[in-house]
């Protein structure tokens, strides 16, 4: 009887659809499976050309690497971890970092999972999870402090990772940060260009190491220019209506500043709204300053003064990095600072 079973691409009779493996690719294009499987990983001895036309066959089989066979052969899992606050600066700061990271991702084996935690809770216990669960190969962490302890824990476990900030701690380690002391002393020389002199800093919180970095740029901008600083007591942390608050409290005093400077796009809303509630006119009466990630803040207000930070840009060079560390480079090549980009 003739046996009409559909064939896989090495003659076999299967039942149904099977999932296309390394074997299948390797068929399609005539190479070895070990050749396909590291121009899969990007291996650094596999010719561009091999790689693209390994990639193609992948795609067009739909191809997806079993994650749990994997594990089982190697103990890799092709995962790399994302510890993201929910409490992030909700102007885009967290979708753009995820679709850097993706970018880079894509060519790779390997799959962002994002682990979300919440700033008020113990910033340990994510990463103690991944760790105690072997459920990465690398992690990504932000919210750095000057001495932080997820550093020293991953340094420790010999964990490959990267940070989204510095640390000041003597350990060397990878990073991407953005130059919040340039942005803050170019933030003031801009408000000291158009008038301002009584300046207030909406600055981040104080425990983490980009706070430092943005009051020494702020400073020193205050020194060159011999403008003085009008105290604020709220930070980027603090929630919107409070800040809204606390700035229409100062707007309404006779200490109020003709210009302030805020260190999160989200935070600026707020500071809008209450030189508004305290009837002062931006632009006129007080300038603006503020970074922002997704360029959103000029259509609400044209009147205050923009600087773009790339969180995509932020998310690309973290995957890189940790991808580099888990093939062993050292991380002291694996660290990038970005500049303020001033909108015109």
């Amino acid at each position: 009887m003739k046996d009409d079973k559909p064939r896989d691409v090495s003659g076999h009779a299967k039942e149904g659809k099977e999932r296309p493996t390394l074997k299948t690719i390797a068929f399609m294009t005539g190479l070895g499976i070990t050749t396909v499987s590291r121009a899969l990983k990007d291996a650094h001895d596999i010719g561009a050309e091999t790689k693209e036309r390994v990639r193609m066959v992948a795609r067009q089989l739909g191809y997806q690497p079993n994650r749990a066979g994997v594990r089982l052969r190697t103990g890799k899992t092709n995962v790399i971890a994302l510890v993201l606050s929910i409490d992030e600066e909700i102007m885009g700061f967290s979708s753009q970092m995820v679709f850097g990271i993706s970018e880079v991702l894509s060519d790779t084996p390997y799959h962002i999972v994002v682990t979300p935690h919440s700033h008020s809770k113990d910033p340990m216990q994510p990463v103690r999870y991944i760790l105690d669960t072997g459920s990465a190969d690398g992690v990504i962490i932000s919210r750095i402090e000057p001495d932080d302890p997820r550093v020293r824990l991953l340094t420790e476990e010999n964990i490959p990772f990267a940070t989204h900030g510095r640390t000041d701690a003597g350990i060397v380690h990878p990073y991407h940060d953005f130059d919040n002391e340039a942005f803050a002393r170019q933030a003031v020389e801009r408000l000291v260009a158009r008038g301002r002199k009584r300046l207030a800093l909406l600055q981040p919180p104080g425990k983490q190491t980009y706070c430092q970095h943005t009051r020494t740029g702020f400073q020193a901008g205050l020194r060159a220019s011999g403008a003085q600083e009008v105290p604020l007591a709220v930070t980027t942390d603090t929630p919107l209506a409070e800040i809204r608050d606390a700035v229409e409290a100062l707007m309404r005093s006779d200490q109020a500043p003709d210009g302030i400077v805020c260190s999160a796009g989200s935070a600026a809303i707020a500071v809008n709204a209450a030189i508004e509630a305290a009837g002062k006119r931006l632009g006129h009466d007080v300038d603006l300053v503020s970074k922002q990630s997704i360029p959103i803040l000029n259509w609400i207000r044209p009147e205050i003064i923009t600087a773009y930070e790339d969180v995509r840009l932020a998310g690309r060079e973290l995957a890189k990095a940790v991808i580099s560390r888990i093939d062993g480079v050292e991380p002291a090549v694996l660290q990038s600072i970005s500049q303020p980009v001033w909108q015109a």
